[in-house]
């Protein structure tokens, strides 16, 4: 574009005419008919689109630092979803690739142009890819049975468990709100335990999409619930749409191997975590049934069953936030929790880092030693309020 079609302008009649074969007998004599041309339409469609992609997937766009400097038209450029949708721009620029390898002006035989050589092992195996995607993906729509809002910009949603969904603790599944848009899909992991009759998951807000259901949801919860028939069912509000796909598997779902578990979360990260130390409890009390049944029945064996595969007796679960607020994220769960391991074989540990200043050791002291007489007298936290 800079260099060559202008010093072809340029050319003498002698220094074209060993050039005719490839740029036409006839020697072009405006820039125009170069780029006019499909080679030159192909290649600037290329450039403008890779641009684009580039341009906003820059950590400025990305991450949406520049949402509050651009004007009100340009304020979506600077977001997730702006560097999500255009980077799907590689189908077009590979087309357009293949066919402006296809029109080179310098190769005219066809086995010589072997743009296509080249495209043909990442296409492949991006192509097999999204295909065993497709293939091991079940993707279910549920129905939301409660959702809230807590503090940190955290969304609950609590929905109906799908017919032969199977899952382990520390496993996660793919949501996706048709509401907020219909082509994301998210990663959460799932809080809730395997025995449970439902499903839940806990959203964070940190970016456009997580931000999006959050405001969506919250619209519907600040509405007054609809007025139906009470004999077919509670008022529940009318929540988006919520779409599932999984479970896919993560490392912690092999817990049940060891005997001494220690699990430690930090802020949102302890989802996985909750799943687990409820499917502890769940799987003691069912061992607990089973000995119980052993004996009513005076049999020497237990019949076999998923509890002979737990061989965990002791875990450890450390918490640590930066805030207060998170705790209630999971209070009710984790007094839940408290209250059925009767056997202590659970260990809740909870950490604030904010409480305690740098340099402030009395005032450290001081809440150690309210937290340590609260709990003695009441069984419970007074930094978390759980137990």
């Amino acid at each position: 574009l800079a260099c060559d079609f202008p010093r072809l302008i340029a050319a003498t009649p002698e220094e074209y005419k060993p050039l005719g074969k490839y740029f036409g007998e006839e020697q072009p004599k405006r820039y125009s008919q170069f780029v006019k041309s499909t080679e030159g339409i192909t290649g600037l469609v290329m450039v403008f689109l890779m641009a684009i992609a580039f341009t906003l997937a820059l950590p400025w766009f990305r991450r949406g630092k520049l949402e509050k400097t651009l004007p009100g038209p340009l304020k979506k450029l600077a977001s997730f979803n702006a560097f999500w949708y255009t980077h799907h721009f590689f189908i077009v620029v590979y087309i357009l690739l293949i066919v402006h390898g296809y029109y080179l002006y310098l190769s005219k035989e066809w086995y010589k142009k072997t743009t296509w050589m080249y495209l043909a092992v990442p296409i492949a195996l991006y192509a097999c890819e999204r295909l065993k995607r497709a293939f091991r993906s079940s993707i279910r729509t549920v129905k939301v049975v409660n959702a809230a809002v807590y503090p940190g910009n955290v969304l609950t949603l609590k929905m109906s468990r799908p017919k032969h969904f199977k899952y382990k603790s520390g496993q996660y599944m793919f949501v996706n709100c048709p509401k907020v848009s219909p082509f994301e899909w998210h990663p959460f992991s799932i809080t809730s335990a395997p025995h449970d009759g439902y499903l839940s998951v806990h959203i964070k807000s940190v970016g456009d999409w997580t931000n999006a259901i959050k405001e969506v949801f919250s619209e519907v919860m600040s509405k007054p619930p609809p007025v139906r028939d009470t004999s077919h069912g509670a008022n529940n509000p009318d929540y988006p749409k919520i779409m599932i796909d999984g479970p896919y598997g993560t490392s912690a779902q092999d817990y049940k191997k060891y005997d001494v578990i220690l699990l430690i979360g930090l802020g949102i990260g302890a989802t996985r975590m909750i799943s687990i130390i409820k499917d502890i409890v769940n799987n003691m009390y069912a061992m607990e049934n089973a000995q119980l049944r052993q004996m009513e029945n005076g049999l020497k064996h237990v019949p076999q069953d998923k509890t002979e595969n737990f061989k965990t007796k002791r875990a450890y679960f450390y918490w640590v936030t930066r805030e207060q607020g998170p705790y209630d994220w999971f209070m009710d769960i984790m007094n839940e929790i408290a209250a059925r391991d009767v056997n202590k074989i659970i260990e809740l540990h909870n950490y604030c880092t904010n409480v305690f200043e740098e340099d402030d050791g009395a005032r450290s002291a001081l809440i150690r030693m309210l937290q340590s007489i609260a709990y003695a007298k009441s069984g419970k936290d007074i930094v978390s309020e759980t137990r």
